[in-house]
């Protein structure tokens, strides 16, 4: 079997979130979406993820209207709904209600059976001088991998 296929990454969210725990959800989609998606007109930058009635929903993620496709249109910010297994889904829900943590996604990609999955995490938002200090952390790396190198 071949490899998954990626669509798109969340880039922001590691750098805004400390990761906790990672699922892989389905989404229900119609089939202007599909076709957007295999285009690569995604994106989920300011998306998340929230539980209503025992369900999961993805919003603010915006998948752009299909060129090719007749008046009946998506719209390109609708809500959709992620196919988890229940027990997941209390999971994230009791999780996400006693701790304060939220549920973002992370990437969208192709399985090997071709069907759309999306990777959501549970994460815990950082704070701004945890952002700074990985920043810096990641510069000074840089700089003594650059003199390591001269040296050889």
């Amino acid at each position: 079997m071949s490899e998954q296929k990626k669509i798109t990454v969340n880039k922001k969210a590691f750098h805004n979130y400390e990761i906790i725990e990672k699922y892989e959800a389905g989404m229900a989609l119609v089939g202007s979406e599909i076709k957007s998606i295999r285009e690569g007109k995604v994106n989920l930058k300011d998306s998340y993820v929230e539980i209503r009635a025992g369900e999961a929903f993805l919003l603010n993620a915006h998948i752009s209207a299909y060129s090719n496709a007749s008046y009946n249109n998506h719209e390109p910010e609708r809500v959709r709904k992620l196919l988890l297994h229940k027990r997941e889904l209390l999971k994230l829900d009791k999780k996400v209600r006693t701790k304060g943590m939220s549920i973002i996604p992370l990437r969208m990609y192709f399985n090997p059976k071709g069907k759309v999955k999306i990777e959501i995490s549970l994460a815990k938002g950082k704070r701004v001088y945890e952002k700074k200090q990985k920043i810096k952390d990641r510069d000074i790396k840089r700089d003594v991998d650059r003199e390591m190198k001269s040296y050889r």
